[in-house]
């Protein structure tokens, strides 16, 4: 069996996005040279994610709106996580989002339903973190 491990390392210019890394994992699969397995790709910081949607701007931005009604950024004194950093939201947010996906590999390609893409989420950006890709097959 192979294995393959590579990080990916994002620096979002705004507090939150949302990233179509699909071509990076592609990528990643293409290097690791298996054609029947599975990929894991999981984000490595607490306060982003990594999931699975459709890559379509108006979902992307209900995403957004769903996610600050369901947990406001601000008022930051109304969690008590609050008191050195301001991003609780943000841990809360990966929650809802989850940390991981996998994906099977099929004939060398991710097998994918109608109009799956892989994402990350950051929910605290502006500066450096990482989402690791772990692959494992023949």
């Amino acid at each position: 069996m192979k294995s393959y491990r590579k990080e990916l390392w994002f620096n979002t210019p705004t507090r939150r996005a949302f990233i179509n890394i699909t071509p990076e994992v592609e990528q990643c699969l293409a290097e690791s040279g298996v054609s029947e397995g599975l990929v894991l790709v999981n984000a490595m910081h607490i306060t982003a994610s990594v999931f699975i949607n459709d890559d379509e701007s108006g979902l992307h931005h209900d995403m957004e709106v769903w996610l600050e009604k369901l947990v406001p950024e601000k008022p930051y004194n109304q969690y008590r996580h609050n008191t050195y950093e301001d991003n609780a939201d943000a841990h809360l947010k990966r929650s809802v989002m989850g940390r991981e996906t996998v994906v099977a590999v099929t004939g060398g390609r991710l097998d994918f339903g109608p109009w799956e893409q892989i994402f990350y989420g950051e929910f605290d950006g502006k500066r450096r973190k990482r989402v690791l890709v772990k692959i494992i097959g023949e």
